[in-house]
């Protein structure tokens, strides 16, 4: 295992964002040395930045490689040719190229779980016009397009109600189209498998999602049945043990208006719908990240109270400058954590969250909107 026999383990991350940020507390608890493979001078990790450059150059990936014990992700965009290049030159990385390709490829994704049979919506691979007229045909005349690689956070996902929509995506077939689900609301199963195939899972969490973003997390999810939240867990467990995942998993689930559960997306790494647990759990989703990379036992993922909620700070223009207004949100709402990400501001991108912890989810949901509103707009 990475740990033994070792003063220090060296855990390499690529990318730069906030996720390789929020990584960094975790692993200087650990006694991990993290090495960030960053895109540009000045990202979001730049604290742990060991080395700048282009992820989709094969010899920047591998020098990069080559400083550490073990390589991971901020996210799932690194070709995976470069990653199976450097598994064949023995490489530890994690999650593996061969569990990547589902989250690259949502085609490849829904056709994996399809023969797992793990719930999802009604889908079909898309190549001509005349395959989605059938396909609107046979839903309802209104369905969900997507890009198959690229997309996240609402691009690369059309609503689509005539074929006129996507003649400007057809150059990029094969699309993936969905049934467009009637839900009650969204929900998000967060879980670990770590290298030697230990398996933890947080509590089933409620997502609110604001123009294709996730906006606010609440945990758990309120009035969730015990069947709910078993059932939430075994398709988790299907998913990480069925594509062999390794590190953090976030399964995002519709529930629909009779109560069923379908698969709408994953991502293999730490999630939005999971940084409630820095404060919410006992064991964050960066620090088992870290530990399931290194093959270490996995922590408790048990909540600090009764619930933990999470309101994603979103730049309202250019000018947003959440220092400024500290003092004031910290004498009105004491309860409150804020995280920022050492990002430049812009209407709409993800600059931070704030996470508040408390018996009742109201209650914390009421005080961590309040405090983005003055973190945000003063």
């Amino acid at each position: 295992m990475l740990w033994q026999n070792r003063s220090m383990v060296k855990i390499g991350v690529i990318g730069g964002g906030q996720l390789a940020r929020m990584m960094v507390p975790p692993a200087v608890a650990l006694g991990f040395d993290l090495c960030v493979l960053a895109e540009t001078e000045g990202s979001s990790a730049a604290i742990a930045a060991t080395m700048v450059g282009d992820y989709n150059q094969l010899q920047v990936v591998r020098d990069f490689a080559k400083t550490v014990d073990v390589v991971t992700f901020d996210h799932e965009h690194v070709p995976l040719e470069i990653l199976q290049t450097l598994v064949a030159e023995g490489v530890e990385i994690h999650p593996s190229p061969k569990a990547l390709a589902f989250a690259q490829n949502k085609l490849a994704m829904r056709r994996r779980l399809a023969e797992l049979n793990l719930p999802m919506p009604i889908w079909a691979e898309i190549n001509s016009p005349a395959e989605l007229q059938e396909f609107l045909d046979a839903n309802g005349g209104e369905v969900i397009l997507k890009t198959p690689i690229g997309g996240y956070d609402g691009k690369g996902v059309r609503v689509i109600r005539a074929v006129e929509e996507a003649d400007d995506w057809f150059a990029f077939a094969p699309l993936l189209a969905e049934e467009k689900v009637s839900f009650t609301r969204e929900l998000a199963q967060l879980s670990a498998r770590s290298s030697t195939g230990e398996f933890r899972s947080w509590p089933l969490v409620q997502t609110v999602q604001v123009d294709g973003v996730c906006a606010e997390v609440i945990a758990p999810a309120p009035n969730a049945t015990p069947k709910t939240l078993e059932y939430a867990v075994e398709i988790a467990r299907g998913v990480a043990e069925g594509l062999g995942v390794t590190g953090v998993l976030a399964v995002e689930m519709f529930e629909t208006t009779d109560g069923r559960l379908l698969i709408n997306e994953l991502a293999m790494r730490p999630h939005n719908s999971g940084h409630f647990s820095i404060e919410g759990s006992v064991t964050s989703q960066f620090e088992q990240h870290l530990r399931a990379v290194a093959g270490l036992p996995l922590g408790s993922t048990d909540l600090t109270d009764e619930s933990a909620v999470m309101v994603n700070l979103l730049g309202v223009d250019e000018t947003n400058d959440f220092v400024t207004h500290y003092r004031h949100v910290m004498q009105l709402h004491p309860h409150a954590k804020i995280h920022t990400y050492g990002k430049a501001a812009r209407k709409g991108r993800k600059m931070g969250h704030v996470t508040v912890v408390a018996s009742e989810s109201g209650w914390a949901l009421a005080q961590a909107r309040a405090a983005a509103e003055v973190l945000l707009r003063g």
